[in-house]
């Protein structure tokens, strides 16, 4: 049994082909290039415009292939929501857009599965410390205000946990 042959990659969302990185790294293994890519674009048509880790595990015995799709980095996915390409240069000072509590917990909802917080309730407070780094307002207000408005239970409708 021949060990697993792991790619690492990042495409951008629905767009992946054939060529670097993907074609060359997967060419030596057999695996059919396109097949991969056409899973890929299909899998990752969603985070269209943005980066997304992918990981390729081949199985060389049988030339097949595991796809193991991560979710964008949570800045990326705030920038989607708030229509803008990046960040504030200057957090502080300049704000680059402005989030509704909904579009934060859509964004904590996406990246649940690899955020350390538990519940739904840190785990928005987590994306509202991204906000924080970005330049990004809340609901009209500084990310940190309303992460004091979440810990007096101001959200708490909107936070309900589904069941």
């Amino acid at each position: 049994m021949t060990k697993d042959i792991i790619i690492e990659c990042l495409v951008e969302g629905g767009k992946a082909t054939g060529g670097p990185p993907i074609g060359p790294a997967l060419g030596p293994t057999g695996v059919p290039i396109m097949t991969v890519v056409t899973e890929i674009n299909n899998t990752t048509s969603q985070y269209e415009g943005m980066k997304v880790p992918v990981r390729i595990i081949v199985h060389p015995d049988d030339k097949t292939f595991t796809l193991e799709i991560k979710t964008p980095p949570a800045s990326a996915l705030i920038f989607k929501e708030i229509g803008a390409e990046k960040g504030s240069a200057k957090p502080n000072e300049d704000k680059a857009g402005n989030l509704t509590i909904e579009q934060a917990i859509s964004v904590a909802k996406a990246k649940r599965s690899s955020l350390y917080a538990k519940g739904l309730k840190n785990q928005v407070k987590t994306i509202l410390g991204t906000c924080v780094s970005a330049g990004v307002t809340v609901e009209g207000k500084d990310p940190r205000e309303v992460q004091k408005a979440i810990d007096r239970g101001e959200y708490d409708d909107a936070l309900k946990e589904e069941a």
